[in-house]
């Protein structure tokens, strides 16, 4: 009886032990899980790079355009476009903003989270033509409130709702969160291979330049915008688009691969 009642005790001290560990969730991040719009120690020791330091607007401005759109704001440790209330129709002194520095290999990641209904974008690669907005250089993955915006049900096989290669590739799984919620993305682009990764999942891959990618943008509404739009750039901006809708982003951080 003595023995049995020793192993009990040592099996709950265990069972405690495990449950006070347990208790920290490990992040695969050195145990780290960084507060909004900074980067935990081994991203510094990586050689990631904010490009929103959650207070002001410093690197970004408006596309085409040296000042920075009253359209849109800090707020919260956020970037948020203000929506017009009028979709694309809407006026408020917005348009898209960029950040004032190209890229050709990197990792970008942020978050965003749009208001119900709300419609906008992260274009990458882009190249700024004097009155032509981004979407005419570079390519985008969508984001959008697919329960609401009928961008989601448009083009083909879904290639129009969030994560998406706009109107070209759709995103599988589809794993995006309802309006309000925050989601997480990356970007990355290495020699022309290009991935989408969607609340923690890669949702789509291709590869520019290609055969493929020629036939592809071939069979899209892009060459009347552009016949040149399926040549894109090696180095191009990142921007943000203004869709007219509310729309948030924040954690906007980027590793450059040399």
């Amino acid at each position: 009886m003595k023995k049995l009642l020793v192993l009990v005790m040592a099996a709950a001290i265990v069972a405690g032990l495990s449950a006070c560990q347990g208790g920290k969730k490990v992040t695969g991040d050195k145990g780290e899980k960084s507060a909004p719009n900074q980067l935990t120690q081994k991203e510094k020791e990586e050689g990631w790079v904010l490009l929103f330091d959650g207070k002001t607007t410093t690197g970004w401005r408006g596309n085409n355009r040296p000042d920075f759109p009253k359209g849109w704001e800090v707020v919260d440790g956020t970037l948020h476009c203000k929506g017009s209330g009028q979709g694309e129709a809407g006026a408020n002194d917005g348009g898209d903003i960029l950040y004032d520095k190209q890229f050709s290999n990197f990792r970008l990641k942020l978050e965003w989270k749009v208001a119900p209904g709300g419609n906008s974008g992260i274009f990458y690669l882009g190249k700024e033509v004097k009155d032509w907005p981004i979407y005419k250089t570079a390519p985008e993955m969508q984001v959008l409130d697919n329960e609401r915006h009928p961008d989601a049900r448009a083009g083909k096989n879904g290639n129009r709702m969030a994560g998406s290669l706009y109107d070209l590739i759709p995103a599988k799984p589809q794993n995006t969160k309802p309006a309000g919620e925050w989601n997480s993305v990356e970007i990355e682009v290495y020699k022309g291979s290009v991935w989408h990764r969607q609340n923690g999942e890669t949702v789509l891959e291709y590869h520019l330049w290609t055969d493929d990618w020629n036939k592809l943008v071939a069979g899209s509404k892009f060459p009347e915008l552009n016949p040149d739009w399926a040549n894109v750039p090696k180095s191009g901006v990142i921007a943000l688009q203004d869709h007219g809708d509310d729309v948030w982003f924040r954690n906007i951080k980027i590793l450059e691969v040399k």
